[in-house]
């Protein structure tokens, strides 16, 4: 089953936190592998669906963060999605050279050596 809505009736489903925030998660359109986690704000998430090119809300700066604007690892903006309980966006991307500030290719190489 998949819903299809227009940016209005989008937007209108997204839940944000009491922060004004809600988790994206950055996968590959090419592979689907799982790059990244980050947060949006209404602004953010307008913005990357504006200008097709993926905009974050740091918590750390308190500031917007165009992915890869600095070290030139752009994530460009293929396809969006929104979880059922309309609380996770889930971002399809066409990502230039690792998503990982680390320089690795996604961010989860850390693994729980236990199971």
């Amino acid at each position: 089953m998949q819903n299809s809505f227009n940016l209005k009736e989008f937007l209108a489903k997204v839940k944000f936190d009491a922060n004004g925030l809600v988790p994206a998660i950055a996968q590959s359109a090419e592979t689907g592998e799982v790059l990244m986690l980050a947060y949006m704000n209404a602004e953010a998430l307008e913005r990357t669906i504006e200008k097709k090119l993926v905009c974050y809300w740091s918590r750390s700066r308190n500031c917007y963060w165009v992915k890869g604007e600095t070290s030139g690892h752009l994530q460009y903006l293929e396809e969006i999605y929104l979880d059922c309980d309309g609380d996770t966006i889930l971002l399809k991307v066409k990502q230039k050279g690792p998503a990982c500030h680390t320089g690795a290719a996604n961010c989860f190489f850390s693994k729980l050596n236990y199971l």
